[in-house]
């Protein structure tokens, strides 16, 4: 199988797998307070430190969750003290659906959506108006760097701005993480263990302490009575072993970047009418979000996954309905075009061979499709 489907889900790193196994080997709970349970929790404490490393973070601040929509959830449905929710219209749908949920069952919150440039880049100068124009205090949600499309989002400047009107920051940190540097002046951040290279199943929140807060899941004292629910230990020493596996980024973004670069050189010159999304904006390194007209979505996943390709169309959460994405709607992107969407993601284990076989696998489908349309005209 050639992977390229990073952004859906990384292959465990070793280190990660290494630590789940040591981890099953400790029976305790880590609120009991015998030696077993004392094992645990230094488990779960090492790994707490590793992931608030990871995002520049004080461990005190890490609340350990189940996944990233968790951690979605439990902002927009913590957050105190608020009048309005202000979305960006490219946000992860576990942020826009808990949104909206809130918004239905608490009339007094408005909702309102942050518009993007056709480049898929949050528009700052809408954001200030929307700020200057409401009334109460407003939580803003930002995604750092977008799942589908990989277009980095300017946080350091929206953070200024939500400061300046005494707003709260909540940054989906989800694709970010392990990729680009975390230093986000933000009132919460959400971060996964699986999309680093750790395990499914384990997640972060982490929560400034001046940030109104309430806890999503009630019923036991477990993370400093923050999120109930025993600690899924072998996950959480997974995710602080990926965690800690991110090393010199830069040297690694520059190899993806190659990969990325590479990959589209070659794609457009099998296909030179091949739209690059976002492409003139400032991206991950290991995201291509791209199309070729007139090649369905649906028929280039199927050919190239029998061909041991794995790419995706859009964000995976959506697998199984290959449909418009609401990111591309919000770019401006029309539905013909959208129907075309691709996403090729690099990572860790991605090596050129990987690129190869995926230019190799759409080259033979374009081919075919070109000989079928000589057959019928």
């Amino acid at each position: 199988m050639n992977y390229l489907d990073y952004n859906a889900t990384a292959p465990p790193r070793p280190a990660a797998k290494v630590a789940m196994l040591d981890a099953f080997e400790v029976c305790g709970n880590a609120s009991s307070i015998h030696a077993a349970g004392r094992r645990a929790r230094a488990l779960v404490e090492d790994a707490r430190a590793k992931v608030a490393a990871l995002a520049s973070a004080d461990p005190s601040s890490v609340i350990l969750t189940s996944s990233g929509t968790e951690a979605n959830a439990t902002v927009l449905r913590g957050a105190t003290g608020i009048t309005r929710i202000l979305v960006s219209a490219i946000e992860h749908d576990s942020v826009r659906a808990n949104a909206r949920a809130v918004a239905v069952s608490m009339p007094c919150i408005e909702l309102q959506e942050i518009p993007v440039t056709a480049e898929g880049v949050i528009n700052v100068d809408a954001l200030r108006l929307l700020l200057e124009s409401g009334k109460g205090r407003a939580l803003v949600c930002v995604i750092a760097a977008n799942n589908e499309t990989g277009v980095i989002q300017p946080i350091e400047a929206i953070a200024k701005l939500t400061k300046q009107h005494s707003a709260l920051l909540h940054v989906d940190a989800v694709q970010a993480a392990g990729r680009m540097p975390l230093t986000l002046d933000a009132d919460y951040i959400t971060l996964s263990a699986h999309k680093l290279g750790g395990p499914q199943g384990a997640g972060a929140l982490i929560v400034r302490d001046s940030a109104p807060f309430s806890p999503l899941i009630a019923g036991g004292g477990q993370e400093f009575n923050r999120r109930a629910g025993t600690e899924n230990v072998a996950a959480i020493a997974g995710f602080g072993a990926a965690a800690e596996a991110v090393k010199d980024l830069a040297l690694e973004n520059a190899r993806l970047a190659a990969l990325r670069d590479g990959f589209e050189a070659k794609l457009k010159a099998l296909a030179p009418d091949t739209i690059i999304f976002g492409a003139n904006a400032k991206r991950l390194a290991n995201t291509s979000n791209f199309a070729i007209p007139n090649l369905a979505a649906e028929t280039a996943i199927i050919a190239l996954d029998l061909d041991g390709v794995a790419v995706s169309s859009g964000a995976a959460c959506s697998s199984g309905k290959v449909g418009r994405s609401h990111v591309l709607a919000a770019m401006g992107v029309s539905d013909e075009l959208s129907r075309c969407d691709l996403r090729v993601s690099f990572g860790w284990a991605s090596t050129e061979q990987d690129v190869d076989a995926a230019i190799a696998s759409l080259k033979k489908l374009l081919e075919r499709k070109g000989a079928r349309a000589l057959a019928a005209a």
